[in-house]
C-alpha cells in the first residue's frame, strides 16, 4: 500500500498513565523499523552523516525546515517529536510518555513545519544560532541542536474524546507556551551563555497547520527512538563527520570533462 500524506495533522495527549519504561535503542533517522523521521530542507530530505555513534544532518542558516513523519506500518502511531529538547506541539520538556503527540495512521505521513502556536497554526522551524533560538527566548537552551522522535504504537482498544472534553483541551493548546518572563529569558545553562555561531531552530513565520486532540490508548513501550543532531558546516568539519571544504578529495568530486570554450585556449595567444 502507497503511504498517504494528510493534509490535517491531529495532535493528542496520551491519557493513559503507566509505570516507567525502559529506553529503546535511539536509532538513525532512516531504519528499518516501521517509522521513517526525515528533515526537508527546500522540499528535499537532507543528507545524513553517521558519524561519532549519532546521526548529523548540516544546518544551512536562516534556512526553513519540516521533519516528515512517516508510519510504514498497519498501525496507529501516535509520536512524540521535540526540536532542540521542546515538544513541537506545546514546547514543553516532559518524558516522551507524558508529552502530547502527533498521530499518523496506518501508512500515513504528516510533515511538521513548525511549533504548534494554536489549533489552527503554526510558526515555522529555520535554522538560527543559538542566542536567536526559541530555546533562548523561552530560557531553555540544554538540549539545542538536536531533533528526535520517540514512537508509541496504539493498543487494539480505541476511544475517542467526548466534544465538550475535546473542546477544553482545544482551548489550552490554543494558549501556546507561555511567554517567559524576563528573569526566565535571563537564564543560562550549565554550558553558559547560548552562542551566536552554533546551530538552533528559531520560531518563524506563520502557517496555516489545523489541528485536533484526540484519546489514544498507548502501548506502555516505545517502539522506536530516533535522534538527529544538526550543525553548522564548520562544526561538523570540527567534529570530523564532514572533510574540510579544502580536502583535494572533495574538491575533485567536482571535476568535469568539458568546459565551456569552444576550442583549447592557448595561453601563448594575444588577449
Amino acid at each position: 500500500m502507497s503511504p498517504k500524506t494528510h493534509r490535517s495533522v491531529i495532535a493528542t495527549t496520551a491519557l493513559v498513565v503507566v509505570a516507567l519504561f525502559p529506553s529503546p535503542m535511539i536509532c538513525a533517522a532512516s531504519t528499518d523499523t516501521g517509522f521513517i523521521m526525515e528533515i526537508l530542507v527546500d522540499g528535499q530530505p537532507a543528507d545524513e552523516y553517521n558519524s561519532r555513534g549519532a546521526t548529523y544532518i548540516e544546518a544551512h542558516h536562516n534556512a526553513e525546515y519540516a521533519v516528515r513523519l512517516r508510519n510504514t506500518t498497519g498501525h496507529r502511531i501516535a509520536v512524540a517529536l521535540a526540536v532542540d529538547g521542546l515538544n513541537s506541539i506545546d514546547a514543553k520538556t516532559t518524558t516522551a510518555r507524558q508529552a502530547a503527540k502527533w498521530v499518523i495512521g496506518p501508512y500515513g505521513t504528516v510533515v511538521v513545519e513548525g511549533w504548534q502556536t494554536n489549533v489552527q497554526r503554526a510558526r515555522k522551524f529555520f535554522f538560527t544560532t543559538e542566542d536567536a533560538s526559541y530555546g533562548a527566548w523561552l530560557g531553555k537552551t540544554s538540549n539545542l541542536g538536536v531533533i528526535e522522535a520517540v514512537v508509541f504504537r496504539e493498543r487494539v482498544v480505541r476511544r475517542e474524546i467526548a466534544d465538550s472534553d475535546a473542546r477544553k483541551r482545544q482551548s489550552k493548546l490554543s494558549a501556546g507556551a507561555a511567554a517567559p518572563s524576563a528573569a526566565e529569558r535571563q537564564l543560562q545553562t550549565e554550558s553558559g551563555k547560548p552562542s551566536d555561531d552554533l546551530a538552533a531552530t528559531g520560531i518563524g513565520r506563520p502557517v496555516d497547520n489545523p489541528v485536533r486532540r484526540v484519546r489514544l490508548d498507548l502501548e506502555p513501550n516505545p517502539s522506536v527512538h530516533l535522534r538527529v543532531r544538526y550543525e553548522y558546516r564548520p562544526q561538523l568539519v570540527a567534529l570530523g563527520v564532514l572533510p574540510p571544504i579544502s580536502d583535494p578529495l572533495r574538491r575533485r568530486e567536482h571535476a568535469r570533462g568539458f568546459t565551456d570554450f569552444e576550442f583549447c585556449p592557448d595561453p601563448g595567444a594575444s588577449r
